[in-house]
């Protein structure tokens, strides 16, 4: 497994209880969780507790290609921080810290060896980048 670890952030403004909750909650999961307008996320499912199952499904809107993102639980320490393997042994760690009144959101993870990390980098930093626009306007 690569041990290059890749870390993405963002600054969203929110309180950190609202934050969680929209990264959490699959109701919100669905309306942010994809990396460019022609995705989109129609399900999501979160069992969030240590060894529960993370699903949500990703598909390109025409129909062309999906998947379902899938991980485990390892560490939970609601609303601060998460970690999760994903279900090809990939490890990822969440940490949530409030600064002035807003959230910092920063993701540390594994790469996969099939595609460039700078693709992989950009790929998740859309989501996230997705994530604090969807936030920030509910």
């Amino acid at each position: 497994m690569n041990t290059q670890l890749i870390t993405i952030e963002t600054l969203v403004n929110s309180d950190i209880n609202k934050t969680w909750n929209c990264y959490t909650a699959p109701e919100h999961i669905t309306k942010w969780n994809f990396a460019a307008d022609t995705w989109h996320c129609p399900s999501a499912s979160n069992d969030l507790r240590v060894g529960g199952k993370y699903t949500a499904r990703m598909e390109a809107k025409d129909g062309s290609f999906g998947f379902d993102f899938e991980f485990i639980y390892d560490d939970i320490n609601a609303p601060n921080s998460m970690a999760y393997t994903l279900l090809d042994n990939r490890k990822v760690k969440v940490n949530f810290e409030t600064i002035e009144g807003a959230t910092k959101v920063v993701v540390v993870f594994e790469p996969e060896t099939e595609n460039p990390v700078e693709l992989q980098r950009e790929g998740w930093q859309a989501i996230l980048n997705n994530f604090k626009k969807y936030v920030e306007v509910i």
